[in-house]
């Protein structure tokens, strides 16, 4: 008699998960965010406890990772990805191990379905950053623990963990009547995760991966996207995405154009990304004459008419082509905040 194998949970975009699981996973990851935070500062020894302090619940994370291993397998390099990885998957109790495109023997001599049941049979998951997204997909097609997509060709499902985790922390600066848990100096407050009411998304460049995400989840989650990108194929969403948003019904909630300052046009948020990824350092000329006008500043905002209180995020690394110093680093950024939450939003994919 066979026994039915229950089929290996894998990630490869946030298409794959409902809004729910969307939501929960935002909600926990701020959960161990404001859990683990205080864990960090350090510890002065007092003589007497208050009585409310006694009074509180205290609250730990679990090691659920502990005597498990996380395979963090880059062809890529990687600076918040690897970071963010490492450092969770210590806090949970266990341990990444990273496997570069150099160390170890992954299409070079021995084919993606061998690698794939090998890691898989020594560690609990792997955490893959790829290039073109064939790869990931045979690696999860072999492999006998889950596969997360830590960034591909077509899709960057973290990113937009950690955009919508940084967004909902930063609920009170789109709607006034939503009490802050970030506050003027960037403190956590112990709060739930605040709801964010819907906004206007603008994207200004390239449809690339972290877009990609972004077109089969903003509009779910009932905002509207407009996006500005050249007039030119390559620098549209494929067939093979734009398939899935409109599986996903996605399709109403996004306006498309090849003029920035339509696309920023009542946006409460201004999102870019590189125009020059990795492996198109070629390109590079022709790409920076494409999107000559797209670099976020005051004045295209302004011109095109952006809500007076815009804010701005970015996925990094960051070139000057893109945005200004004055957007990037002034008050409207979120960039930072945004790169830190790299780490909560993998922490609650791990877990």
């Amino acid at each position: 008699m066979s026994v039915a194998t229950k089929a290996v949970p894998h990630l490869m975009t946030l298409a794959d998960l409902s809004t729910a699981q969307i939501q929960r996973i935002l909600s926990y990851s701020h959960f161990l965010k404001r859990t683990s935070l205080p864990w960090l500062e350090p510890v002065k020894p007092r003589k007497k406890v208050a009585a409310e302090d006694a009074a509180r619940p205290q609250r730990r994370i679990m090691h659920s990772l502990n005597r498990k291993t996380i395979a963090l397998l880059f062809s890529k390099r990687s600076t918040r990805t690897r970071i963010s990885a490492e450092t969770a998957a210590t806090l949970l109790g266990g341990q990444a191990l990273f496997l570069g495109r150099e160390d170890i023997q992954l299409g070079v001599n021995e084919s993606v379905r061998d690698s794939a049941r090998v890691i898989g049979g020594m560690c609990q998951g792997i955490f893959a950053r790829v290039g073109e997204h064939e790869e990931i997909e045979e690696l999860a097609r072999y492999s006998p623990v889950p596969v997360l997509n830590a960034l591909s060709s077509l899709w960057h499902p973290t990113q937009i963990l950690a955009d919508l985790l940084t967004l909902h922390e930063h609920a009170h600066l789109f709607d006034s009547s939503v009490e802050p848990v970030i506050d003027a100096n960037g403190a956590l407050a112990d709060k739930p995760l605040p709801k964010l009411r819907p906004l206007t998304v603008a994207y200004v460049g390239d449809s690339a991966n972290v877009l990609h995400d972004m077109l089969v989840t903003y509009p779910r989650l009932g905002h509207q996207l407009r996006v500005a990108s050249p007039d030119n194929a390559k620098y549209r969403a494929p067939t093979a995405v734009w398939d899935r948003v409109v599986e996903l019904g996605c399709d109403a909630g996004i306006h498309w154009t090849s003029d920035p300052r339509e696309a920023v046009h009542g946006a409460d948020l201004v999102v870019t990304d590189t125009w020059i990824s990795m492996g198109q350092e070629a390109e590079k000329e022709q790409r920076l004459k494409d999107f000559q006008g797209y670099r976020v500043t005051e004045a295209l905002c302004r011109e095109g008419g952006a809500k007076a209180d815009w804010k701005f995020m970015h996925c990094l690394p960051r070139k000057q082509d893109e945005v200004d110093d004055e957007v990037f680093y002034g008050p409207r950024s979120l960039v930072f905040p945004e790169a830190d939450n790299r780490k909560w939003t993998i922490m609650a994919l791990f877990e």
